[in-house]
């Protein structure tokens, strides 16, 4: 099975997921179509030289203002905050889940996104997450823990 993920470089929030069990060319050219449905695209768009990203893709990219640049080969540092987002997926998510289906994998890494970018702190970004602005917190108010995932992580926030 395989996800599909954009991640916005700046904040290194997730933008979008996207699961299947047997992706093809027109798949991922799809997820692009999706991705950018609601009029809102990268200037620039950095992936990976897999056969499945084809011309039709780079076509779609193109046609909605997207500068593909392919990454050079056997090169992960050039897209280093992609290969951090699926390390942390598979460490933090895939390493303690049975994945039953390609339906309950889209499901998993959607719950996941919204955890990394709304819960889970990024050391590269001065610990503070993707989703939100740095709030003032009222340290009187107690500390609440919402289980993520199944309980496999919490959200600990203060309480309301």
């Amino acid at each position: 099975m395989y996800a599909f993920f954009i991640v916005h470089l700046g904040s290194r929030q997730v933008v979008y997921t996207a699961a299947c069990r047997h992706p093809t060319q027109e798949w991922i050219t799809q997820q692009l179509r999706n991705a950018t449905m609601d009029g809102e695209s990268p200037k620039i768009l950095l992936r990976d030289r897999d056969d499945k990203f084809g011309a039709s893709f780079d076509r779609v990219a193109e046609g909605v203002g997207i500068r593909v640049i392919k990454s050079a080969v056997r090169a992960p540092d050039m897209n280093a905050v992609a290969e951090r987002f699926v390390g942390s997926a598979r460490r933090e998510l895939l390493d303690h889940v049975i994945v039953l289906d390609d339906q309950h994998l889209g499901r998993l890494v959607v719950q996941y996104k919204e955890y990394f970018n709304e819960a889970r702190p990024h050391q590269g970004i001065g610990q503070r997450i993707p989703g939100r602005p740095p709030a003032a917190i009222d340290i009187t108010k107690p500390i609440v823990a919402k289980p993520v995932l199944g309980g496999l992580h919490h959200d600990y926030r203060r309480a309301a």
